[in-house]
């Protein structure tokens, strides 16, 4: 069984180097002070981000009070930090930079290269989007490829484990024009930010997500992958206008028959076999995306679906066989619950035929 991350970061070593090096610039640092105030009775409770939140809580107990001091001796020392003990210091930033926005938002950047600063940077923009947008625009030209990540991954809507940003929600224009500097990035790592930023907008924008999709799709490999990637929730959705982009065309000659889920009943832990047939009547082949739905019973008795892709291809004319495993074995991610589910075969975004399964604990 793995370690879980907690356990595996802000170890007893990683907290004595992290200590050792703040001595190294700071003699007056209280070591044994902050070891102990580290190393507090709920310590080994603590989730890691809770970790990760109290020893910036601890850094700034011990550091001088100056924040211009602290934030000092915290540059000089983040090189010699790896891992998610790095994220210590945006946090730190976070939490008492808050009244200095020129000493904060540079140090943002620069500790961004040893650690993100996603989500320490939200709060700032939250509360004067304005002031900091420059500052994202000069990141989205910084020759370190984290630091142009943080352009674009820290003005997300909707990063995950972040803050919502409401203003980009009701408003994605700043966030675009972050976007469109950083669309043909070298770095895959900028690119794959990129596309999840443009992701986020389509949830709650769609419109103004596809304008930009619809702009940016032939012209490179790298730009068809940003747009396929972040009209992915658009496609899961069948948004026609997503569908016709990428050449899935109206289902109306495609039909599925004989849809029959194997065995009927199942118990929670068992596989299931998906099979139907699909047709298609037209005379050329036909790009095809096809999925599944699974209604899945939660624990309130109420249902919440779920779409899986089975392929995505061109089909040639005639009548294909399709086969297709589910598996109802619990998971970290999602647990199941005894009641009738429902699946349901869905053509370029489409849902053509229905079936279900009675699951039993």
């Amino acid at each position: 069984m793995n370690e879980r991350l907690k356990d595996i970061f802000f170890t007893k070593e990683s907290i004595l180097s992290l200590a050792e090096a703040i001595k190294d610039v700071y003699p007056d640092f209280d070591q044994v002070r902050f070891t102990k105030l580290i190393y507090s009775e709920d310590w080994g409770e603590m989730a890691l981000k809770e970790k990760m939140h109290h020893t910036a809580e601890c850094m700034h107990k011990t550091l001088p009070e100056d924040y211009s001091r602290a934030l000092k001796i915290l540059k000089q020392i983040i090189p010699r930090v790896k891992g998610f003990e790095a994220l210590a210091f945006p946090d730190f930033v976070e939490r008492y930079g808050f009244k200095d926005w020129n000493l904060s938002l540079p140090a943002l950047g620069y500790f961004t290269k040893f650690g993100s600063a996603e989500f320490a940077i939200r709060p700032f923009l939250a509360h004067d989007y304005k002031q900091v947008m420059p500052f994202l625009h000069g990141w989205a030209g910084d020759q370190d490829e984290n630091v142009r990540r943080l352009a674009s991954e820290g003005c997300r809507p909707r990063l995950p484990w972040g803050m919502r940003l409401d203003i980009f929600v009701t408003n994605p224009e700043p966030v675009i024009e972050i976007l469109e500097i950083l669309k043909d990035d070298e770095s895959e790592t900028v690119r794959r930010s990129v596309a999840n930023n443009l992701n986020d907008i389509s949830k709650d924008n769609p419109e103004i997500a596809l304008e930009v999709a619809e702009r940016w799709i032939g012209y490179s490999e790298n730009r068809d992958w940003i747009v396929k990637h972040a009209c992915r929730g658009l496609l899961k959705s069948g948004n026609q206008r997503a569908m016709g982009l990428f050449g899935f065309c109206d289902p109306e000659n495609t039909v599925v028959e004989q849809f029959k889920i194997v065995p009927e009943s199942a118990r929670i832990g068992d596989r299931v076999m998906l099979q139907f047939r699909l047709v298609v009547n037209s005379q050329n082949d036909t790009l095809i995306r096809l999925e599944y739905i699974v209604g899945y019973v939660k624990a309130s008795g109420k249902s919440s679906k779920k779409v899986f892709k089975i392929s995505e291809r061109s089909y040639t004319p005639g009548t294909h066989r399709i086969k297709k495993s589910h598996n109802f074995a619990d998971m970290s991610t999602r647990k199941h619950y005894p009641g009738i589910h429902r699946f349901s075969i869905k053509v370029n975004g489409v849902e053509k035929a229905h079936s279900e399964v009675k699951l039993s604990g």
